[in-house]
């Protein structure tokens, strides 16, 4: 634990990536492998044992150290409004142990304590957590509290992670990437794999590291001629990878999850394709011979369902529009232009002939005042705007800025009304920055969108001050306060929704401005918003 908790100190004071970077490659590098593999499930977003295991929560946690330390219940509750981070106050509450106890690593304290102490009866549980609070020095006892609470945030992304381990190797950043898109349990043998230089069984249902594109801000013109890019539509959908490699037909959503089983209908038409490829594209809900999409919102449906019935099948069916062949019969394309990927793929999808898998069309248009003309009718084709992709581009890794962007149209409006707030998470946790908001249905509002991005720092500290002085009620976490503020949000898209209280669900939901120059009673009424849905 002595090494982990000095390794998340350096990264928690380091502002420079270099230096995170460097910090995590002199852990890797003498780390017993052991302990490197759950070091890296949690720098990556990964629990001690799950959403299943329950071995503390935070009002066990609040309720141990009060009895631990001798402190009075509103002393812990204040120390931990006061401080933010419940992790933090756990260690400020408690004294340092007289003597320092023998260092056990990352991995044993998880996998010999922590986890065969999960979902034990309380007074086990606790034995556990205040037996590592008594042994544990104060920079350990933050890091042991931060695997309680699983809230291990350090500035640290995969990528970096992966930056890390490829610099340690020697091994392309690429294959790092591509080998833990199937991280999905911190063993020994994973990481033995994840870091081994020859190929591994398992690589060929593998998927490639996405590559992502960057959202246009300015006019499309500051890009150059037109003819130099390749314009598609952005589909409303899933994003995913299809590989055929010999008997594996897998489908790999960009979340870095196996779709196997949920879209039985693509697996089989993947088994027809006649040639071994890697195909790029979007999984989208579409009815025969319909002139475009289903909302996103039909899609749930199958997305829920890992074994979909034939009524499923038949309601909402679906299809692949391809945009990019990533390997033909086992060679890497990767580096090829994107026009020689595109016309592989083409012809690729041409002798297949199926109607689940198409090749996303190129729109032709002359200049770039045509194409704004164009994108502006995005939404009435189902899309939400153009795909801006140099012609000569590779296929790249990641959110690399410069070839490939998204312009999308312009979002949707409502102003509504702030009915909740919540604290945020990491360096926010002591500010309240999610925020539930509502619109008018007759006399009531009624949630629809909950937004935590769009205001700047001093709007967010401004908000957080008349939150905690116009709070009416608190539900744990979260306080309902004064429905006197409206803000204007954006969102992408509406569907009718019979899953939501307001029986609408929008898409991608954020904070345009606050618009201090509107009274409540002038924010906008859910019938409005449900027209729009339909």
């Amino acid at each position: 634990m002595r090494a982990f908790a000095a390794l998340y100190q350096r990264l928690d004071r380091s502002t420079s990536l270099l230096e995170k970077r460097a910090a995590l490659v002199d852990y890797f590098r003498v780390a017993p492998i052991g302990d490197a593999v759950w070091a890296l499930w949690l720098l990556t977003g990964g629990k001690v044992g799950g959403a299943k295991a329950r071995i503390a929560s935070s009002a066990e946690l609040r309720e141990w150290v009060a009895q631990e330390s001798g402190l009075a219940d509103w002393l812990v509750e204040a120390s931990y409004e006061q401080v933010g981070d419940l992790a933090e106050t756990l260690a400020l509450l408690l004294d340092d142990p007289a003597a320092v106890a023998v260092d056990m690593g990352l991995g044993q304290w998880i996998q010999q304590r922590l986890l065969p102490a999960a979902n034990a009866p309380p007074e086990q549980r606790r034995a556990v957590i205040v037996d590592a609070w008594r042994q544990l020095p104060r920079r350990e006892r933050f890091v042991f509290n931060k695997l309680l609470t699983g809230a291990l945030r350090v500035g640290v992304s995969q990528g970096l992670v992966q930056q890390a381990l490829a610099e340690l190797t020697g091994l392309n950043v690429s294959l790092i990437a591509q080998r833990m898109l199937s991280f999905s349990s911190p063993t020994v043998g994973f990481m033995q794999a994840l870091l081994a230089g020859g190929p591994q069984p398992g690589d060929s249902a593998l998927p490639y590291p996405f590559f992502l594109a960057s959202a246009l801000e300015g006019e499309p013109d500051s890009l150059g001629a037109i003819d130099d890019w390749l314009l598609e539509w952005k589909w409303d959908g899933i994003r995913v990878q299809l590989i055929r490699r010999g008997s594996d037909m897998v489908l790999w959503s960009r979340g870095e999850e196996r779709m196997d089983g949920r879209f039985p209908e693509i697996e089989a038409d993947l088994a027809r394709l006649g040639q071994d490829a890697v195909i790029d594209g979007e999984l989208l809900a579409w009815r025969g011979d319909e002139e475009k999409p289903l909302p996103f919102t039909a899609l749930q449906t199958r997305i829920q369902r890992r074994r979909p019935g034939p009524k499923v099948l038949a309601q909402t069916p679906v299809r692949v529009m391809a945009y990019d062949l990533l390997e033909l019969d086992g060679r890497d394309l990767r580096e090829l232009e994107l026009q020689q990927r595109r016309r592989l793929l083409a012809e690729l999808l041409s002798r297949h002939d199926s109607p689940l898998l198409q090749l996303s069309p190129q729109i032709h248009v002359q200049d770039w005042h045509t194409a704004a003309q164009l994108r502006d009718e995005a939404r009435q084709c189902g899309v939400e705007g153009f795909m801006l992709k140099r012609r000569q581009s590779p296929y790249r890794h990641g959110r690399k800025r410069g070839d490939w962007w998204k312009w999308k149209v312009d979002p949707l409006t409502v102003d509504a009304v702030m009915i909740y707030a919540q604290s945020g998470h990491g360096r926010r946790s002591t500010l309240y920055t999610d925020y539930t908001f509502g619109l008018w249905d007759g006399d009531k509002l009624v949630p629809v969108a909950k937004a935590y991005s769009g205001l700047s720092d001093k709007e967010i500290l401004e908000l957080d001050r008349w939150i905690r002085a116009h709070t009416t009620e608190r539900f744990g976490p979260v306080r309902a306060v004064e429905p006197l503020q409206v803000f204007e949000l954006g969102f992408e898209a509406v569907n009718l929704s019979a899953r939501h209280k307001s029986g609408v669900a929008v898409r991608f939901p954020r904070i345009l401005r606050w618009r201090r120059d509107k009274a409540a009673n002038e924010a906008d009424m859910l019938e409005n918003l449900r027209v729009v849905a339909q």
